[in-house]
């Protein structure tokens, strides 16, 4: 999730659970513990950007940071608020609840989440949500904004306008969760279908839905890609484009560039290519640019192997590059199915 959701969702959780005893106050306790698990943005301040890469949603976004910080933070807003109708083991409860929640739902996407740093470095990804989707987001965002800046203590309107945030965002995750069974059983009629014989697949949405999804499973040499909408027929196969991993390029990569840091970021799902004369590492599991158009669209995380190219905004430059109006109406034909 964005950082403005999960603050809107902490201060409607703050609202629910808070509110008769801090009042207004309990949105800015809730905005801040769901919040906090995001300090790690400021480690981009001083790290390059393959370590950038594997700190961020690293160790803050831990199971244990969460606890650790779910005390501190206690003892923070407990010697603020001076109140003593709020118990610190209620405040603890609380914040500890926020925190977690975070990490959790930062799973939902496909950057990775280290929830078991630092005792094992895995990163957990189930796919369901693209970050930034506005139909998760927009009611939660909504909601705060009404319950911080225009209603007073009316305590029929303030409930009204919580569920009107937490409603639609949690029916929203159940549907994306129902869009993903159904396209995983199709994926894996086609699959089979065609004879692909693959070790694991991804199935993550594409931009600001969940309706069409990017495929990509793993084979011994590559990666067959394909797309999937919740429309298509049941009897239609899926088209996929094969993908050569290219692994030994990574023989002539300068010693500079941490390949190590990169490949655990890429989690086994990465091709190399060649253009020209520069090396590119594609992570598959950020899907394409305007792959649901063109087959053969480029990945939209690039990270260039050259020590001198500038991959400061690695993760961001791809995802939107050539939308207009044309590829959104694109994009809306293949979601109606096929």
């Amino acid at each position: 999730m964005d950082s403005i959701t999960h603050m809107a969702l902490g201060a409607c959780i703050g609202e629910a659970v808070l509110y008769k005893r801090l009042g207004k106050k309990a949105l800015a306790v809730g905005a801040t513990a769901q919040s906090l698990p995001d300090i790690d943005v400021l480690a981009s301040l001083w790290l390059k950007p393959p370590e950038n890469l594997l700190a961020h949603r690293g160790i803050t976004h831990s199971l244990l940071f969460g606890l650790v910080a779910a005390i501190l933070l206690s003892i923070v807003v407990k010697r603020m608020l001076r109140s003593k109708e709020i118990k610190f083991s209620t405040l603890f409860l609380f914040c500890c609840f926020q925190l977690w929640l975070h990490d959790v739902l930062d799973t939902c996407n496909a950057y990775g989440t280290g929830l078991f740093e630092p005792f094992t470095h895995q990163r957990f990804s189930f796919h369901l949500l693209y970050v930034g989707d506005a139909f998760f987001s927009v009611s939660l965002i909504v909601a705060f904004v009404v319950l911080a800046f225009f209603l007073k203590r009316n305590k029929q309107q303030r409930t009204r306008w919580l569920w009107i945030g937490l409603l639609p965002a949690c029916c929203y995750l159940i549907f994306a969760i129902f869009n993903k069974v159904l396209v995983k059983q199709q994926v894996v009629k086609s699959l089979q279908a065609k004879h692909i014989l693959y070790k694991s697949t991804i199935i993550t949405p594409t931009p600001f839905n969940t309706l069409l999804w990017y495929i990509v499973a793993a084979t011994d040499s590559g990666y067959v890609v394909g797309y999937r909408s919740v429309f298509d027929r049941d009897s239609s196969l899926i088209p996929f484009t094969y993908y050569p991993k290219n692994e030994a390029l990574l023989q002539q990569v300068d010693v500079k560039v941490n390949v190590k840091g990169l490949l655990h970021f890429a989690d086994k799902y990465y091709t190399v290519e060649k253009v020209n004369d520069t090396l590119i590492f594609d992570v598959l599991r950020f899907g394409q640019v305007l792959g649901w158009q063109d087959a053969k669209a480029p990945f939209a995380f690039q990270y260039f192997l050259n020590p001198s190219y500038d991959n400061t905004l690695v993760v961001q430059r791809g995802r939107f590059i050539g939308w207009n109006r044309k590829t959104i109406i694109n994009m809306y034909e293949r979601i109606k199915g096929r």
